[in-house]
Formats: C-alpha cells, sequence, structure tokens
C-alpha cells in the first residue's frame, strides 16, 4: 500500500530459485540499521545469503553445485 495517494505501488517480483527482484529505486534497511540505496530501474535482493555485496544479489548462487534432488 502506498505511503502517499501519489506513490505508485512498488512491483516485487519472486522467484523460486534466484534473488528477489524489485522495481527501483529502493531503500533497504539492513539487520544493523544500517540504510543501503539504490537508484536504478530494478534491483536484485539476494535470497541466498552467497552474495560478496549484500543485500545485493551478485549472482554467487551459481557458483553452487546443484542437488541432485532439485528440480
Amino acid at each position: 500500500m502506498p505511503n502517499y495517494p501519489s506513490d505508485a505501488p512498488r512491483r516485487v517480483t519472486v522467484q523460486r530459485k534466484g534473488p528477489l527482484l524489485v522495481e527501483g529505486p529502493v531503500e533497504v534497511e539492513l539487520e544493523d540499521g544500517t540504510i543501503v540505496s539504490s537508484d536504478r530501474f530494478r534491483v536484485a535482493l539476494c535470497t541466498c545469503r552467497r552474495s560478496r555485496r549484500p543485500p545485493w544479489c551478485d549472482t554467487s548462487h551459481r557458483d553452487r553445485t546443484r542437488d541432485p534432488g532439485e528440480s
């Protein structure tokens, strides 16, 4: 829900395997209270916790060896 009537809602795209895609610009509050921001039109937030640049996805999840039981 928008904070102000003129604010359009942000679109968040959830993928089963991969990052969380958020239409930008965005501000992300980290666990320690630090706020990081991006002015890109779409950002990828890491959900696998393998990124060397959290909270941003750096595709580190691609280096992982796939488990034969995963589809």
